[in-house]
């Protein structure tokens, strides 16, 4: 689907003071108080420093030829990869950012990361964690320089299983930093890089095992907003390369073997979120039947999500059907061997926790230490354990004002780029109802239309925009005809 591009000569200037409007409207906070930033610059003059009550055996492995892949531009650089062939199969060195190092228990950086609880995105600006001083230069894992990590070890078989997870302390050297983009290009082109050609291959067999133990991929059209270098912003929808879902497998790797890692040590936080009934297949299968999709009897709910193209319009509505079906997705503390009586992360139909970004999530840090105590066969520092009453509460909070950021957002752009179009129709495909109508995909441009009648979801309809509304962030889209 085309996006919508606006000309930052024409628009720049109301887009940015309209993203800065949402901001002050959600509290997004803007910069950092003296005192925090004075705090993150001594620690980057400082160095790292092993947080109190952790083991204090830090190793040397800038010997590792780790790389990192990220959107291009990027310089909070959380996660580091190398991976290797064994007798037994693959070794995976996943380099973890450790801003523990660099965060004291109760410090002003502290403090503040925890009123944030994760770096919010707008299009023009980011409100960050922590400080630049920290967080994209002391503790990220920028190419040629040495950084404290929190280094993964995990050894998988022939066929992607893990064998063995171990994490702790070390110093790391990454040699290069590479877009999504760049990585696709080497790999396809036959890289001798013996990490990109082992991303590809362990990242397939990941993909197999997740489709076997029955994870739910959902591979819903997500829209997004991107500045481009001249100034321009772009609203489309995201497209991924197959390295985005192999990149991600290294960190669903991890965040299982963290899991895992914290069900041992009985304490912990972890990552939940309820698997699907069997009430709730059937009305997705329902739903598949009403929109004339085919679904063998014998293939698995999964197996079927996985297939759904989300280009195709009837597709696309059951997938966004198929994910409406996932409700009470949250963060469960638990101690003393009180392990969750639901402790499943149902779309990824395993235990998982949240552990590889540390520089824009504030519960990872804390997670982080846990692990490495069990890992080192020592107690949990008493500040990482007492953080566990707070943290579901904390990342509840900035989830969700994630969320309505994100929203806010693209409404606004949609209306703004809408403005000139009043009285324009627009093709369309019922994604879903709603309250109170419909939500619509439009074909062009890359717009979710709300609409207050209700026709089938999966159908094919034409719009007309009646009106804009800047300032309340609306549009007014209504049926024109059925197609």
């Amino acid at each position: 689907m085309p996006p919508l591009r606006l000309i930052a000569d024409t628009f720049g200037a109301e887009l940015e003071a309209g993203f800065a409007a949402i901001r002050r409207e959600l509290d997004v906070p803007i910069g950092f108080p003296e005192p925090v930033l004075a705090a993150a610059a001594e620690v980057a003059r400082r160095g790292p420093k092993v947080p109190p009550g952790a083991p204090n055996d830090v190793v040397d492995r800038t010997d590792l030829a780790l790389l990192t892949i990220d959107p291009p531009g990027s310089t909070d650089l959380d996660q580091a990869f190398a991976a290797e062939a064994t007798d037994r199969g693959y070794r995976v060195w996943y380099a973890i950012a450790d801003v523990a190092s660099f965060v004291a228990p109760g410090d002003e950086l502290d403090t503040e990361a925890r009123q944030r609880g994760v770096t919010l995105y707008s299009p023009d600006m980011r409100a960050s964690l922590h400080p630049e001083a920290l967080n994209e230069d002391a503790a990220s894992l920028l190419p040629d320089t040495t950084k404290p990590a929190v280094l993964w070890q995990i050894d998988l078989d022939h066929d992607g299983r893990q064998l063995d997870a171990h994490a702790r302390r070390a110093m790391v050297r990454s040699r290069q930093r590479l877009s999504y983009r760049q990585a696709q290009e080497r790999i396809d082109a036959g890289d001798d890089d013996p990490s990109l050609r082992l991303l590809k291959v362990i990242g397939e067999l990941r993909l197999k095992l997740e489709a076997e133990r029955g994870a739910i991929s959902l591979q819903l059209p997500a829209q997004e907003i991107t500045q481009l270098p001249n100034g321009d912003y772009e609203l489309h929808y995201d497209t991924s390369m197959p390295v985005e879902a192999w990149n991600a497998q290294i960190s669903l790797l991890t965040g299982m073997a963290a899991g895992q890692i914290m069900t041992e040590a009985g304490h912990g936080l972890l990552r939940t979120l309820p698997p699907l009934n069997d009430g709730t297949v059937d009305q997705v299968r329902r739903a598949a039947k009403a929109l004339d999709i085919d679904w063998p009897s014998q293939e698995g709910y999964a197996e079927r999500v996985r297939r759904l193209d989300p280009n195709i319009g009837p597709e696309a509505a059951l997938l966004v059907r198929a994910a409406r079906s996932f409700r009470g997705a949250g963060y469960d503390a638990f101690r003393d061997g009180n392990i969750p009586d639901q402790p499943l992360h149902g779309a990824i139909a395993a235990i998982y926790a949240h552990v590889t970004a540390p520089l824009r999530r504030v519960c990872d840090r804390f997670a982080n230490e846990i692990v490495l105590a069990h890992c080192a066969g020592r107690a949990t520092p008493e500040w990482a354990l007492a953080a566990l009453d707070d943290l579901p509460g904390i990342m509840g909070t900035s989830r969700q004002r994630d969320r309505s950021l994100e929203r806010a957002t693209v409404d606004f752009v949609e209306a703004v780029a809408l403005q000139c179009r009043v009285g324009d129709t627009f093709d369309g495909v019922v994604l879903s109802h709603r309250r109170k109508g419909a939500s619509i995909q439009l074909r062009d441009p890359a717009v979710l239309a709300a609409i207050d009648d209700k026709p089938d979801v999966g159908d094919a309809v034409r719009l007309t925009l009646h009106g804009v509304d800047i300032d309340a962030r609306t549009v007014d889209f209504r049926i024109a005809d059925a197609l």
